[in-house]
């Protein structure tokens, strides 16, 4: 077993507790390293060692509670109160540094570029002057830089966990999608397939060149997906867009559904995230409409607005559909493609609405947001989501 399998579930567990409780267990920990020369050692002079050196390293360690809260406030408490030990003579020889050192990497790991840059001048500026010799100057300087080094590889490490979760969750929610539209559209023209071919033998040619058609274009797009996975990307395939949203239109109508696509206003350049966030929260509209809504007709319908793009997917259907499995997970996809680009939270429409959306059409990037949509229990949902 590899040192960082038996690292990962003490770091797993760590992570769990309230962030709290492991500041104070951190504190208490620190706490007593910087008393053990006082209770481990004898006072040359005689007697006990003067009550200031115990006061102030409690007082120097005890902020590192509340580090996370306040970095600078408790950084420079931290280095004041640990300068003022040697305040008197009878107290354990020793540098009070490791609060310092602690509060120093949660500066750097928690604070501004600014603010940690000059946190780092003022601490360094500081133990030159304060200090008796460059002996230990140069030791405390390196320490601190350690410190600082440490505190940046931490956070540069988390936003790199942040980045794979949200590329993680870009691509589960592009999956869900294209394998719950394309399974929907085949498993309808399945089940009309056997009808269909002694009633009216064209019509079951159609439903099968559906069903091959809605494979390809799956299997298409999630080769793009898988892509995205190797280490090594090849050259991506487009993902698709508004603009392929009349082709989209025509594959649902092989369905049965009669479904219209109208559009209004001027269309606007968007930026790549937003056409490909519209596109899926239209596709996912649509294969619940064919899923769950029994409509005989739907509709798509984008309005150009100045800053916005407004989507309304439409259905005549009563909510009796097929009565394909769900999980709810495309309602949530919905409401984070929504949410991304700063939209706001998703509510109800009248019936015969499928679903609405508002996409900002100057938008430049869309972001991860995670949030629960609620289920409809109804045709009656919308989702919108917008940017000022």
């Amino acid at each position: 077993m590899s040192e960082v399998r038996v690292l990962a579930r003490p770091r797993r567990w760590a992570n769990a507790l309230p962030p709290i409780w492991v500041d104070s267990a951190l504190a208490a920990a620190v706490l007593v390293a910087q008393l053990w020369p006082l209770l481990s050692r004898d006072n040359p002079h005689g007697g006990p060692w003067h009550w200031w050196g115990y006061v102030s390293v409690i007082a120097a360690t005890a902020p590192l509670v509340w580090r996370r809260r306040s970095p600078a406030l408790v950084l420079v408490t931290s280095l004041l109160l640990g300068e003022s030990y040697d305040l008197v003579d009878e107290v354990a020889a020793q540098p009070i540094w490791y609060a310092g050192l602690v509060a120093l990497y949660t500066a750097a790991a928690y604070s501004g570029r600014v603010t940690r840059v000059a946190l780092l001048t003022v601490t360094l500026g500081g133990g030159l002057l304060m200090v008796g010799s460059w002996e230990t100057a140069m030791r405390g300087i390196v320490l601190f830089v350690a410190a600082y080094a440490i505190g940046r590889a931490a956070a540069a490490s988390r936003a790199r966990a942040a980045a794979l979760e949200e590329r993680a969750a870009r691509i589960a929610r592009d999956m869900h999608d294209i394998l719950a539209h394309a399974v929907s559209v085949m498993v309808v023209q399945a089940e009309a397939g056997p009808l269909a071919v002694e009633r009216d033998p064209a019509r079951a040619v159609a439903a099968f060149d559906a069903i091959a058609a809605a494979g390809r274009d799956a299997m298409e797009q999630l080769r793009r997906m898988l892509n995205v996975l190797k280490e090594e990307e090849g050259p991506r395939g487009p993902q698709p867009t508004i603009a392929a949203l009349p082709a989209l239109a025509e594959q649902i109508r092989a369905t049965g559904l009669d479904v219209t696509y109208s559009t209004a206003g001027e269309p606007r350049p968007m930026s790549p995230d937003a056409e490909v966030a519209a596109y899926r929260i239209t596709q996912e509209a649509l294969t619940n409409v064919v899923k769950h809504a029994g409509a005989g007709r739907a509709g798509i319908a984008l309005t150009w607005r100045e800053r916005e793009l407004m989507i309304d997917i439409t259905d005549d259907g009563r909510g009796r559909g097929p009565g394909l499995p769900s999980g709810g997970n495309g309602l949530i996809g919905i409401r984070e493609r929504a949410a991304a680009c700063g939209g706001p939270t998703p509510g109800r429409a009248a019936a015969g609405a499928a679903g609405r959306a508002h996409r900002p059409a100057n938008a430049r990037r869309c972001g991860s947001s995670r949030a629960a949509c609620p289920t409809p229990r109804s045709r009656g949902s919308w989702w919108s989501a917008s940017t000022p």
